[in-house]
C-alpha cells in the first residue's frame, strides 16, 4: 500500500496518471493457425486452429496482420482506450467485493467494508472499516470515507483532482448518506450524521445531526428513534 500522502495528494496522482502507460487491453479469440513465436507482450492460450489472445490493442493487431492469410474469423473485446490508470488489485482485500463495482488503482479499502454492484470508487478514495459502498454509489477522486459509515445505493460523493487546492470530501465515522443523494465538493459531515435521500449537500453538516432538501438543511439533531432506522447490520460486513 503506498503511503497515505502519496495516494490522495492531487499532484502526486497527477504526476501518476501523467507518467502512466496509457493501455488498451485486448482479448481476441482467433479462429485460425497462428505463428506468433515473434511477438511479445502477446499472451496465448488454446489449441489446433482455436485461439485466445491477450496483449495491448497494436501488439493484437500486429499478430492480426502477421497471419491474416491464416485466419478465418476473429472477434476483439475490450472496455477501455487509452486508460491512464489500472484497476486495482484486489486479491489481497480483506473486504467484501461484488461483482461489477469498479475501483482504480491508489484506493484504500479498510478491513470488512462492503463495495456492492456497480459502485464506482475513484483514485486516491479511502473506505473506511464496515463500511458499506451501496449498489452504483460513486465515490470521486480522493474522496475519504470513514468506519461504519453506510453510502445509499445511487449516492454521489464529488471528487476532486483539480484545481489541486480543492479540499476532498469527507465523511466522518458512522455517517449514513440516502440514496441518490449528493455530497458537493469540500463538504466533511460529521460523525453520526444522516443525510436524508435524494439531498444535495452544499455545506458542512455538524455531528450527530440529521439534514436533508435541496441544498440540505438541518432537520432535527439525531435521536435514539433515528439511530434505531439507521442501524447498521454487522452480519452484511462479516
Amino acid at each position: 500500500m503506498k503511503p497515505k500522502d502519496e495516494i490522495t495528494n492531487p499532484y502526486e496522482i497527477a504526476r501518476f496518471i501523467k507518467e502512466s502507460k496509457k493501455t488498451t487491453p485486448v482479448k481476441a479469440y482467433i479462429d485460425g493457425e497462428l505463428n506468433y513465436t515473434d511477438i511479445d507482450g502477446i499472451e496465448i492460450y488454446g489449441e489446433n486452429n482455436f485461439k485466445i489472445a491477450f496483449g495491448e490493442l497494436e501488439d493484437i493487431q500486429k499478430l492480426l496482420n502477421k497471419n491474416s492469410t491464416r485466419i478465418k474469423k476473429f472477434r476483439l473485446e475490450l472496455d477501455r482506450r487509452n486508460s491512464a490508470i489500472p484497476l486495482l488489485d484486489i486479491k489481497n482485500i480483506d473486504a467484501r467485493i461484488e461483482p461489477g463495482a469498479v475501483i482504480r488503482d491508489r484506493v484504500k479499502i479498510g478491513k470488512n467494508a462492503v463495495i456492492m454492484m456497480g459502485a464506482i470508487i475513484n483514485i486516491g478514495a479511502e473506505i473506511g472499516e464496515n463500511t458499506m459502498i451501496d449498489m452504483n454509489a460513486v465515490i470521486g477522486a480522493r474522496g475519504i470515507i470513514g468506519k461504519n459509515v453506510h453510502v445509499g445505493a445511487g449516492a454521489v460523493i464529488a471528487g476532486v483532482l483539480e484545481p489541486p487546492s480543492s479540499i476532498p470530501v469527507v465523511l466522518e465515522d458512522n455517517v449514513l448518506i440516502g440514496a441518490n443523494a449528493v455530497v458537493l465538493e469540500g463538504v466533511r459531515i460529521g460523525h453520526d450524521s444522516v443525510v436524508g435521500a435524494g439531498s444535495i449537500v452544499i455545506e458542512d453538516v455538524p455531528p450527530n445531526t440529521v439534514v436533508a432538501g435541496v441544498p440540505a438543511k438541518i432537520v432535527k439533531i439525531k435521536d435514539e428513534k433515528t439511530k434505531e432506522r439507521t442501524k447498521l447490520l454487522d452480519d452484511l460486513r462479516g
